[in-house]
């Protein structure tokens, strides 16, 4: 049975009037005796009946709730919301704002946590990232200089690996400064109206040495020779966007694969389509696969696998143009990225 406060006042109220309306109709045959002992006996049954209903009321809530917070430090939510015989209210309330507080601030160390775990990560990416060329262009440097510098063959090919290494440094720190720039949102798109599919074949070109050494062929699915595809955006971000899904495209897919880009008309917009025949991305993978220097194939070198920067640089690209890239794929079956962008203003 549960009793809210106006129920319990009720019946204490009646309670009491019952014992003294009993006690004034037996007033007149007690003697003073009896009458002391009369009003000792009221005083008992009054002072039981309020402490006992204060002790429902109030004290066993607070016990109860207490035990929940006993509960809640051990991170026992499920058990938190222990149920009382008797129910007031405002306790009730507080407790139920208790364990909803609790539950929240553990939500936000928990988040505080994976976040700290992320950040060791990547400042452990980050070193290491930049710690090769470093190493590396320092290690061709102090050979020339303890007197490889009098072969000029042996200079020449040193000093190219050195200038090789410092260059990927060069794009390394640039890629994280243009990472750094979209968070803060201090990135402008310079949109304007272009031809995609000219965009796309000027990509293949540029990439088309890099997918004959692994076999690899390109194509662009269902455009005619002079068929363009007017889409209103940023066309070197975009250009970015088509040679990191490309490019990865081939360095993680099959030797003799295939690459597909397709356009498909929408009514305000076009859905871009890259997809490959490769070893695909296993699930656990595909919703970190954006993260900065996030690697499926830990083994890689960064020579095979890339700093880690080209999708996260292409997903804050997209987001820009207020869009999302959508991601499928299955283990040896391949990979399907998709994302959407505006048609030309002016057609």
């Amino acid at each position: 049975m549960n009793l809210n406060s106006r129920t319990l006042a009720l019946l204490v109220s009646l309670a009491v009037a019952l014992v003294l309306t009993a006690f004034l109709a037996l007033a007149s045959y007690f003697s003073s005796r009896g009458l002391i002992a009369a009003l000792v006996l009221v005083f008992v049954c009054c002072f039981l009946l309020i402490y006992l209903s204060y002790e429902a009321l109030v004290i066993r809530e607070i016990k109860n709730i207490y035990s929940s917070l006993e509960k809640i430090k051990k991170q026992e939510f499920s058990k938190a919301e222990g149920s009382s015989i008797f129910t007031a209210d405002p306790l009730r309330k507080i407790k139920a704002d208790i364990f909803l507080i609790a539950e929240r601030k553990q939500q936000e160390i928990d988040e505080l946590r994976q976040l700290q775990v992320m950040r060791r990560e990547f400042l452990a990416d980050v070193s290491h990232e930049l710690k090769t060329p470093i190493f590396a262009a320092q290690g061709f440097i102090h050979t020339l200089l303890d007197g490889a510098m009098d072969d000029p063959e042996v200079r020449d090919k040193f000093l190219q690996k050195a200038a090789n290494s410092l260059d990927g440094l060069d794009t390394l720190v640039q890629d994280l400064i243009s990472i750094s720039q979209f968070e803060k949102g201090v990135v402008r798109m310079e949109k304007q109206d272009f031809d995609a599919v000219q965009l796309v074949r000027e990509v293949f070109e540029q990439l088309e040495q890099k997918a004959a050494n692994s076999q690899t062929k390109l194509h662009l699915l269902d455009v005619e020779p002079d068929q363009k595809v007017m889409i209103h955006a940023d066309p070197n971000r975009i250009r970015q966007v088509f040679i990191n899904l490309v490019d990865n495209a081939i360095k993680y897919g099959h030797t003799g694969g295939n690459i597909w880009v397709s356009f498909t008309e929408g009514r305000k917009r076009f859905t871009i389509t890259v997809k490959d025949d490769g070893p695909g991305i296993a699930q656990e993978h595909i919703n970190r696969i954006f993260e900065r220097f996030y690697r499926i194939d830990k083994s890689r070198s960064r020579d095979k696998g890339g700093s880690g920067l080209g999708l996260a640089i292409s997903k804050h690209i997209i987001e820009a143009h207020r869009s999302f890239i959508a991601v499928k794929s299955e283990l040896d079956k391949g990979t399907t990225l998709r994302f959407k962008l505006p048609k030309a203003k002016v057609n």
